[in-house]
């Protein structure tokens, strides 16, 4: 039986939201900012998932309730900033009841466009954030968000002035501007999670050793960051970073140096061919297990059983 694809609704372009939405055609035809009011719109008009096209940053100011937040930690209640990217399905899949209705205060929609021929085109998907779930959003301090609403109103200025051949480095730069600020708390808001993401360090440590020491490898194979990133409930990419800012690793550098080790392990207390420990430890090819291993240490494995003999 053929299965029917699933199909989300979303604006392809920023004009045609705006027709649809009754709102005046927006000053320029690659980048709008909507105030809270028009957000409201684009909620009614997008219930339920959607397909993003668009970068789309937005300011939420302080809610009651407040959005959930993963590890229910809340580093300050002076409203967050939330990110998304184009190809992102976004929004509530729940037929039984309304999705809430969320009100940004400003939300700026950035087609990829906008950004071609300029060095942000590629930068952009440097910024982890934009790939972060909701409950990850970035939470501002007074002063931080005086800062995000004054870049946020200059941009604003800018798309309202008139147009001419430098508008639309003047926003490029406003947009990096923004960006960079937002990277700059994001990384002030590792800090200030620390006690809570140590303790999400020691839970992923626990879901690791148990993966290795169970016959989870033989089942599932490698371990996979996106594995455990939904064990602990929160998006790879905010994993990696959170890892980054507390062992100076990545998740996958992470799990590559504990898979080595477990390797290392049941070569010094094994009889277990190279073949049998790579099978063991969730390789389909034995030399797929041997080329990491030596990336790793600058031994083969069998060179490593030597040495260690």
């Amino acid at each position: 039986m053929k299965k029917d694809k699933q199909k989300y609704k979303g604006f392809t372009s920023i004009t045609e939201a705006h027709r649809l939405l009754g709102l005046p055609a927006p000053r320029h035809p690659l980048i709008t900012l909507m105030n809270a009011e028009q957000t409201v719109a684009v909620s009614d008009e997008l219930a339920g998932k959607h397909v993003l096209h668009f970068y789309k940053i937005s300011y939420q100011p302080p809610m009651s309730p407040k959005l959930r937040y993963g590890q229910q930690y809340y580093d300050f209640d002076e409203g967050g900033l939330l990110f998304a990217a184009p190809g992102q399905v976004i929004g509530e899949d729940n037929r039984d009841e309304p999705p809430p209705r969320i009100c940004s205060e400003q939300t700026l929609i950035i087609h990829p466009d906008f950004l071609l021929g300029y060095p942000l085109a590629k930068k952009i998907k440097q910024y982890h954030f934009f790939s972060y779930a909701v409950n990850e959003a970035l939470h501002l301090s007074e002063g931080e968000k005086e800062t995000i609403l004054s870049i946020f109103s200059m941009i604003e200025a800018e798309l309202n002035s008139r147009i001419d051949d430098l508008s639309q480095d003047v926003i490029i730069s406003q947009l990096e501007l923004l960006l960079n600020f937002s990277q700059r708390f994001y990384k002030r808001q590792f800090i200030t999670r620390k006690v809570v993401n140590n303790d999400l360090l020691a839970k992923l440590e626990d879901l690791v050793d148990t993966y290795f020491n169970s016959d989870a490898s033989l089942r599932n194979g490698l371990p996979t960051v996106h594995y455990f990133s939904d064990q602990l409930n929160i998006s790879p990419s905010y994993l990696s970073d959170m890892l980054r800012s507390l062992i100076g690793q990545n998740a996958q550098q992470y799990l590559h140096e504990k898979l080595i080790n477990k390797a290392k392990e049941k070569l010094s207390t094994t009889s277990l061919s190279v073949s049998e420990i790579a099978f063991e430890l969730g390789f389909e090819h034995s030399q797929s297990f041997s080329k990491l291993f030596k990336s790793k240490t600058s031994q083969s494995p069998i060179e490593f059983r030597a040495a260690f003999n």
